[in-house]
């Protein structure tokens, strides 16, 4: 595979592929786990662990998956990737884990991780499908820390659950409830897809 192409998978799913920001996928672990920093960065590095070892794993089988039970199979092995995530979670960082709660276990689920096995891995070779899964869970955790990043600055004055605008700030609670979660993702989208356009509008 050449430069270029290797360089197209990391911006498409960086940016212009950008499963959570462009393609609208995810949207409930998005909106429920972005309440603070530390909880949309380890839901974006539990996802992206387990989109590189189940893009990899797949692509490895493609060829001896039989198609009629393909699907079946995608979500079983990315179940025994996420099982391993969440083990590793509780051992390790079990405060994490617990705040996260039933959110990694529903990474089997995640439609990002089946869309990228059933579009991108099934169909490409290990390399190729590494870095999609590389890049679009980078790409699905920088949504999550933009969207945090807003919504525990303004909802508690926190950032990592540290406080950094002193007493004078007087924190804004809808930004840690639903409602707020909803408009801090309708405008970092709606400025995303403003500035696809406005590069789009320049590229021609």
């Amino acid at each position: 595979m050449n430069k270029n192409k290797y360089i197209a998978i990391v911006k498409n799913g960086l940016l212009y592929q950008n499963p959570t920001l462009v393609l609208l996928l995810g949207m409930c672990s998005t909106l429920a786990v972005t309440t603070s920093l530390k909880n949309g960065v380890g839901m974006g590095l539990s996802t992206t662990a387990v989109l590189i070892c189940s893009n990899l794993v797949i692509s490895l089988l493609r060829h001896y998956i039989p198609d009629k039970v393909r699907i079946v199979a995608y979500v079983v092995i990315i179940a025994g990737f996420v099982t391993l995530v969440d083990l590793l979670l509780q051992a390790y960082l079990p405060d994490l884990s617990k705040s996260l709660g039933i959110f990694i276990p529903l990474i089997v689920v995640n439609c990002i991780i089946l869309a990228r096995a059933e579009a991108f891995a099934s169909r490409n070779r290990p390399p190729e499908s590494t870095l999609d899964g590389l890049s679009m869970g980078l790409g699905f955790t920088l949504a999550l820390v933009i969207i945090s990043f807003i919504r525990e600055l303004l909802g508690r004055g926190t950032l990592w659950d540290v406080p950094v605008l002193g007493g004078w700030f007087h924190p804004i609670t809808m930004f840690g409830l639903p409602p707020g979660g909803f408009l801090t993702l309708g405008f970092v989208i709606a400025l995303t897809q403003w500035l696809l356009a406005r590069k789009r509008r320049r590229a021609v």
